[in-house]
């Protein structure tokens, strides 16, 4: 690991540590068939949230769309929350290590070329890439995206919002056998009890919510100075435009 880029001031986590009140809470029950009703909602509000509880002002818990039950509709806003909030916790975490000039030792490419850590921030150094480079990412996660859909029992059809399928359940979707499972690889979990897979569930979903104003709130101060106030000075102007990822190339 080679520090490259200026030690920024980024120990703010306690500034997003707050719960939000998005709608959709996370599944506490790990079971064959998933229940989606707004009773389990309210149950897993509380839970996540002792003081707001549930809040649902938009009254999505009882909308349907695409012509599907309401059970089905929960379950697919709760899935679309949790799989969010997962990724804002991977970006948040990513974009302080990328800040902070850390990276992979080797070089990126096989003709030597090193990762762009000293291009800026996180997304100047995205950026910086090269075109294979961002759009090998963005078929991997195409690939896992096409794979949790595709695999074992869908989440609208009695399936469990948020549970990514094991690799070595489904070998007829993969070319080759795969090693490592993408969620719990080395099987820390399996012989949790079901109270403390209840806790991690609660604790991913706050985590998973206040990542996404964290790493919404960097970016937002990235192209606006100072619409963040306790971020200013802490990240540097960005002039490109993070939604749109491959604009620059």
């Amino acid at each position: 690991i080679f520090p490259s880029y200026p030690k920024m001031k980024l120990s703010l986590l306690a500034l997003f540590a707050g719960s939000a009140a998005a709608f959709a809470p996370a599944s506490v029950k790990q079971t064959g068939t998933a229940l989606n009703s707004i009773a389990e909602l309210e149950a897993i509000a509380e839970k996540s949230n002792p003081v707001l509880k549930f809040y649902d002002p938009l009254q999505l818990s009882s909308t349907t769309i695409w012509g599907e039950s309401n059970e089905a509709t929960i379950a697919f806003l709760r899935h679309a929350e949790i799989k969010h909030g997962r990724v804002a916790m991977a970006a948040f975490v990513g974009y302080i290590v990328q800040s902070n000039g850390i990276h992979f030792p080797w070089p990126m490419t096989f003709d030597g070329t090193p990762f762009p850590s000293d291009a800026g921030s996180p997304p100047e150094q995205w950026d910086a890439l090269p075109d294979a480079a961002k759009w090998q990412i963005i078929l991997f996660i195409g690939f896992l995206e096409w794979f949790s859909e595709a695999a074992g029992t869908h989440y609208m059809r009695g399936g469990t919002p948020g549970k990514f399928p094991k690799f070595s359940d489904h070998s007829e979707l993969i070319p080759h056998p795969v090693p490592l499972n993408l969620f719990d690889p080395f099987g820390f979990s399996d012989s949790a009890s079901a109270e403390k897979k209840e806790l991690g569930l609660i604790k991913e979903l706050n985590n998973g919510r206040a990542a996404q104003m964290g790493i919404i709130g960097f970016l937002m101060e990235q192209k606006l100075e100072g619409s963040v106030p306790l971020l200013k000075g802490v990240v540097s102007h960005y002039d490109g435009e993070p939604m749109a990822p491959v604009s620059i190339s």
